[in-house]
This record gives structure tokens, C-alpha cells and sequence, in this order.
């Protein structure tokens, strides 16, 4: 088709095999929009499509993936609110009888409706991070990261320390919306069963508070880890070496190593292992 449909927050390029999503940086758009930038989205990855009266004058045309097509929509599971649909393209009222053509130009190339076998829409790439209510989370494509904040982080997430997880060893991700009570993401491990504990006391998890882990952050970055744990290869990358941490830091985790062991939320071994564990890495 090679034509294009503007409308609220982002624009539409419909080409022959694909539809390209390019979302409109400015205050009123939502951050999640910004964050995607754009979306190349293959036809085969549609299910199907609907042209609907919206609010105060306007049509929504939505474009339906398939399950399993997009990682970013799997991941969210429902959660995102109706003006964050990535798929979802707002415009004027008087716009709808354009808008009508091309959502039949659309229904005329889909193929497909069942569950895809594979992602059929690229994750956003890595290296990606953000900050959660209790740590800092990274991915470089190989390997998530966790480094606990010692103003946020429970005393089990102290004692287990900082963490690193090799894609190889997940077996999926679970992210719940930190614009819902207890947000968090959790990775899940293939040699773990399911997790027993809380969020907030499992060092395999990083949870969400106000302000910490919004949606257009947290949501890419466990697309991304979704994705390279569904696709990764039969051969696991080696991590790279943590980097040298900065002394003030160091001394700054030790100290309220120690206002946990004071507290007795640490024993006199676990205060002892964990001060050379931190000295180490100086």
C-alpha cells in the first residue's frame, strides 16, 4: 500500500508485507510510546482488525496481534491501560471513512489467527535498564543483572547479595504493572520450581514502588528478557566480569551491613561472609 495514516500520539505506514508504527515524541504522548520510538509489525503477526467510535469525537482503529507474536504484549498480559495499547491508533471522527479503507485493505492480507509459533515482532534491544523500588536492574543480552539499594532492599535480598542470571538458566519472566498494587518483575528460573516467597524477599525479583519501575522502563526491558529466553541458542553466553565497584559505594553497603546485624537481621557469619564478600570487590 505504501501509504501512511496519522492520527493521536503516532502514525501508520502501511507497507505490503508490514505495517511500521511510528510513535510521536511530545508531552501528550505516553511514555511508553516514546520509549518504542517505532515498531515494524509483519502482517502475519495480525490476527485482526477493527475500526470502533471513540471518546469526544473520534475512531480507534486497533490492530490485534496474534498470542504469542509480540513479546511486549505477552509480557503485559492485559495490563496495560487502553490509551498505552501500542496497537491502538486514535483519530478525528472525520477521518473514519480513510480509516475504514485501510482497516479493509488490512483485513484483506491477514492469514493467520491461532497462537504464533514464534516471535514475529522484534523485542526492543538491550542493553536496556531502569530502576525498581529495591534495586537497579540491567540487561546486556546475555544476562540480567540485580544491585540492591540498601534504602529499598529487604535484609534477604542484603544477605543473598547482588545477583546475576544467564539467560541460559531462565525459563521466562513475570511482570506485573507498576501502576497496580505490588508490581514487580520476577525472573524464572529452569532449575527452580515456582516461586514461594514474596517479591520483595526474592533476590531473583526486583519490586516496583511509586515513581520506580514505570511501565515504559520496566515493560521493554521484560519484553527484551522474554524474548532472549524464548530465543536463545542451544550454546550459553559467558558474562562478562563485574566491573570494580566504587569504594564510597562499597563502604556504604557495609555500613548498613552492619545496622542489619546490630538489628539481628544477620548473624555474626553471614555479617562476616558477606563484609569480604563487598571487600572483595573493591
Amino acid at each position: 500500500m505504501g501509504d501512511v495514516l496519522a492520527g493521536f500520539h503516532a502514525a501508520w505506514e502501511f507497507e505490503s508485507d508490514s505495517v511500521l508504527i511510528r510513535y510521536e515524541r511530545g508531552i501528550r504522548t505516553p511514555k511508553l510510546f516514546q520509549a518504542l520510538g517505532e515498531r515494524r509489525v509483519p502482517l502475519e503477526a495480525l490476527a485482526r482488525v477493527t475500526l470502533t467510535p471513540g471518546r469526544r469525537g473520534t475512531v480507534v482503529l486497533r490492530a490485534e496481534p496474534r498470542p504469542g507474536a509480540d513479546p511486549l504484549m505477552e509480557v503485559a498480559a492485559g495490563q496495560l491501560k487502553e490509551s498505552c495499547d501500542p496497537y491502538r491508533l486514535v483519530l478525528p471522527a472525520e477521518r473514519e471513512v480513510l480509516a475504514e479503507y485501510y482497516a479493509d485493505e488490512l483485513r484483506g492480507r491477514l492469514t493467520e489467527s491461532g497462537p504464533a509459533e514464534r516471535h514475529l515482532v522484534a523485542a526492543p534491544e538491550a542493553p536496556l535498564r531502569f530502576k525498581a523500588y529495591d534495586g537497579k536492574a540491567s540487561f546486556d543480552g546475555t544476562s540480567v543483572s540485580f544491585r540492591w539499594f540498601w534504602t529499598g532492599a529487604s535484609s534477604a535480598k542484603w544477605k543473598a547479595g547482588d545477583q546475576t542470571f544467564a539467560v541460559a538458566d531462565l525459563s521466562g519472566v513475570e511482570w506485573r504493572s507498576p501502576e497496580v498494587f505490588e508490581g514487580h518483575l520476577r525472573l524464572l528460573r529452569r532449575d527452580a520450581d515456582a516461586p514461594g516467597v514474596q517479591p520483595d524477599q526474592d533476590p531473583a525479583a526486583v519490586v516496583f514502588g511509586l515513581g520506580y519501575g514505570p511501565v515504559h522502563e520496566s515493560l521493554p526491558f521484560a519484553a527484551a528478557v522474554s524474548a532472549a529466553v524464548r530465543d536463545r541458542g542451544p550454546v550459553a553466553a559467558v558474562p562478562a566480569a563485574a566491573p570494580r565497584r566504587d569504594p564510597a559505594d562499597i563502604a556504604e553497603r557495609i555500613r548498613h551491613l552492619g545496622e542489619l546485624h546490630q538489628a539481628g537481621l544477620v548473624t555474626d557469619e553471614e555479617f562476616s561472609v558477606k563484609k569480604a564478600e563487598l571487600l572483595a570487590e573493591l
